[in-house]
């Protein structure tokens, strides 16, 4: 009998203790959703409640750059939470990554603010915690709660900021108040513009990579990623619109519905209006709900009006305010209802998440590529690792399957440095999304892109093999030593790869002469391609430890150089004929600013901090008509809409920079200022026509929607042809693959050279392309050069920076930098 008085004191006790945790309106001054809570202050509160309670965890994963850090906190009974090293590893145990084991702890997942400006899920964030942890704390016993209150800080407190900066007191309703209204580039993306809902996948930015570390420790059985739309919409939760991919389970779907039924009881009990089923698809790997998914999670999106117009409270096109109070609620209502309805189906959501490994059904069993390109492997794996999915090397012989190239069955030889990787793995379903040639598309109408396939973003020669290709685990060592020559006449390097780009921005950096062979040649019994660098002796005079000098740069960015006794080679051109040209130390600038696109902005910027890691200077709209671009040797227009700054003058000004020599490199919608313009090559390809065009549009109200899919194309890969013999396509073969995101079409260049197009042939290999828009492809052009006097512009119709991951188009970006006039001192 005293025992069961003091258990029922502690409990009793602890009880109390937990009801005594401050609210975070107690915690914070004021109620949530009266004002924005900057990121300190929010991770101010999650340590304040683990530091006050024996059930929760904080663990900071990582931080973003600026510096914001980034916390995950777990949620669970006290039992669970002093177990939850062994909870993780049992987990683990069902995916095939540990020894098998038996898990009964439910896992939930919940992601806030993955788009900055889309701020009320952080907000609710907080209220989730304080409820799970008073109310709701028998849900607990056998569910483990992982909360990133904020997986994209930088962006949110950019928004944050901007909004507290400039709002009225009281705020302000009138959709055209200041405070509704951001500024370029807004707060949606993070540092560096990139669109972190994207990137799970491709793990480009530094936030995705360490939070895929500590996702994949944990790999839960449900993950929510919180969002928000367009300030005038209901509520959106699961169950998802179609396409599924094929490899979502019968009992994901029906999970997800079972999910949405609950949420739809509290909706429904207090009156508030939501939509299931429509807009939010899931098939585009890289997504906060599809990725997960494709992990064996339920993975879900929740979607709140709002967004960066939402403010403390808007005007709603319905005629009702829409506050930031209302917002929190709602979000903190589906987060709680989650974390109920994954609580009362624990043990069947082990179950069911222990079957979603088995791949046994998939048609093929191995993909094989190519090891030619040592720097591609090696990024690859890089990516691999990231996600831990498992690859090995064949063994030598011949392996048959689909041929990526042909797209055809066909043979090819392999040897011991080539890649395997199979789907036989815990991570099999993955690698079968990432890599089968063409994703099974069972409605046209998809969110986002359509194809994804890595051989052809990471430029491979591959097989998918319907059998498991012998092969064997090993560990590829691609280590340049470089030893010093004082007798050398040049040293002579490779030109294949991003890696030989970073190597040539650090020698232009460090005053180093540089020179590239527009000819192949060969000379002292080895043969080199069009685009090699050339380092000589006699460009360097000046550098009295030349040889230190180079070979200190060459073996910290991993290159071989070669060093040579003269400059008479074999066959080719000789080092000092006009076919060896200076490369001229860039002065490089890019358009940014209203009227660009900040997310193509963000690549480029991504692109030369992180990966070419050369200077870049940003000139904004808003002045750059004011801007002596006789400062810069290259210009660089992101996609975008210019009609502002591209107007005739700006058009004219831009015509006489590239006369003088500079280079001006235009990317995709950016194509818009100069087609049909005068005094440009640029033209548009004319529609075909047919008798379609002819007969009246009888189209019901209905089809619509799906009759406009036929004019698009939603990011499908297309065969290109390459002439490898111009400099912008040095390191290239013949053939180039690139990823479409529009029906934009551009007929091929009269005055001018067509770098890379698309033949009489061209359509679709993967992912969608309507019936329209695929009869403008063909015999249109997709890279290419118009000579300007002493310079030229580049035209690029397909982004090859595209979110960063479509890594084998970056080449062309530099040698459009680098290789193109570059000879010219201005």
């Amino acid at each position: 009998m005293k025992f069961r008085v003091l258990l029922l004191a502690i409990i009793c006790s602890s009880s109390l203790f937990s009801q005594n945790i401050q609210s975070p309106k107690e915690f914070l001054g004021y109620e949530l959703g009266k004002q924005f809570t900057r990121h300190h202050r929010v991770v101010d509160y999650f340590t304040y409640v683990s530091t006050q309670l024996d059930n929760v965890l904080l663990e900071k994963y990582g931080e973003t750059n600026e510096r914001r850090p980034l916390y995950v906190s777990y949620i669970s009974s006290k039992k669970n939470i002093e177990n939850i090293e062994q909870i993780r590893h049992n987990n683990l145990g069902q995916t095939g990554l540990k020894p098998a084991s038996i898990n009964d702890i439910a896992i939930v997942w919940l992601s806030y603010n993955v788009h900055g400006n889309e701020a009320s899920s952080t907000e609710a964030s907080m209220q989730t915690l304080y409820e799970l942890v008073t109310t709701k704390k028998d849900q607990l016993e056998n569910t483990l709660v992982i909360i990133d209150p904020c997986i994209n800080p930088d962006g949110r407190d950019r928004y944050a900021n901007w909004y507290n900066q400039v709002k009225s007191e009281p705020y302000n309703t009138d959709q055209n108040a200041k405070e509704h209204r951001e500024p370029w580039p807004g707060g949606r993306a993070n540092h560096y513009l990139f669109d972190l809902n994207r990137d799970w996948a491709w793990a480009t930015q530094i936030e995705s990579t360490q939070r895929l570390k500590i996702y994949n420790k944990w790999m839960p059985h449900v993950h929510v990623d919180f969002h928000e739309q367009s300030m005038n919409n209901p509520y959106y939760f699961a169950p998802a619109a179609e396409p599924f991919h094929e490899i979502i389970t019968d009992w994901q779907r029906n999970f997800q519905t079972q999910i949405g039924k609950n949420h739809a009881r509290y909706f429904d009990k207090n009156g508030w209006l939501y939509f299931t089923k429509e807009s939010f698809d899931l098939l585009y790997p890289s997504y906060g709900d599809t990725y997960p998914t494709y992990m064996g999670a339920i993975g879900m999106t929740y979607e709140q009006a709002g967004g960066g117009m939402g403010g403390l409270g808007v005007d709603t096109d319905h005629g009702y305010e829409l506050t930031l109070v209302d917002r929190v609620a709602h979000h903190k209502t589906t987060g709680l209802s989650t974390v109920e309805i994954a609580s009362k189906n624990a043990v069947t959501l082990n179950t069911e998440f222990k079957k979603f490994f088995d791949t046994e059904s998939f048609k093929y069993k191995s993909y094989v590529l190519k090891n030619e390109n040592k720097d591609k492997t090696t990024r690859l794996l890089a990516l691999l690792d990231k996600h831990q999915i498992d690859y090995e090397f064949t063994n030598k012989g011949l392996v048959k399957g689909y041929n990526y190239l042909t797209q055809q069955e066909s043979r090819m030889s392999v040897n011991t440095k080539d890649l395997v990787i199979h789907t036989q793995q815990p991570k099999g379903k993955m690698v079968k999304v990432l890599f089968e040639p063409n994703a099974k598309l069972t409605d046209s109408l998809t969110y986002d892109i359509t194809a994804w396939s890595l051989p052809y973003a990471h430029g491979f020669k591959a097989i998918a093999s319907t059998t498991k290709v012998s092969s064997r685990k090993d560990v590829m060592v691609d280590t340049a030593n470089n030893e010093i020559d004082q007798n050398a006449y040049a040293y002579v390097s490779k030109w294949n790869s991003l890696e030989d780009a970073s190597f040539l921005a650090a020698l232009l950096q460090a005053d180093v002469r540089v020179r590239f062979s527009e000819k192949d040649f060969t000379i002292e019994g080895n043969s080199y391609a069009k685009g090699t660098l050339i380092i000589l002796r006699g460009d360097n005079k000046t550098n009295k430890e030349f040889d230190k000098h180079i070979t200190s740069i060459a073996q910290n960015k991993n290159r071989k150089l070669t060093p040579v006794q003269t400059g008479f080679v074999s066959s080719g051109k000789d080092f000092g004929s006009s076919s060896v040209n200076p490369i001229n130390k860039q002065k490089v600038a890019v358009i940014s600013g209203k009227g660009t696109s900040s997310l193509s902005f963000g690549e480029i910027w991504h692109f030369f901090e992180t990966q070419l890691h050369y200077p870049l200077t940003a000139l904004d709209t808003d002045y750059i008509n004011r801007v002596d671009l006789d400062e810069y040797d290259v210009l660089i227009i992101p996609n975008g809409y210019y009609s502002s700054i591209l107007n005739k003058s700006g058009l004219e000004k831009i015509n006489n920079f590239a006369q003088a020599g500079g280079t001006v490199i235009a990317i995709g919608t950016a194509l818009r200022s100069f087609v049909n313009k005068e005094g440009f090559a640029l033209k548009s390809k004319k529609p075909t026509e047919g008798k379609e065009n002819k007969t009246p549009n009888l189209t019901t109200y209905e089809d619509t929607r799906r009759n406009r899919a036929n004019t698009l194309i939603t990011g499908a890969i297309f065969k290109s042809k390459v002439d490898n013999s111009h400099p912008l396509a040095f390191g290239y073969d013949d053939v180039y693959f690139s990823l479409k995101l529009n029906n934009a079409s551009y007929a091929y260049l009269q005055n001018g050279s067509n770098v890379a197009y698309f033949n009489k042939s061209a359509t679709n290999l993967a992912g969608f392309a309507g019936k329209k828009a695929l009869k403008n492809i063909p015999e249109s052009l997709l890279f290419g050069e118009e000579r300007k006097g002493s310079g030229s512009i580049i035209y690029m119709v397909d982004n090859p920076l595209f979110r960063s991951f479509w890594d084998n188009g970056k080449l062309f970006f530099v040698n459009a930098i680098f290789f193109r006039n570059s000879s010219i001192i201005k």
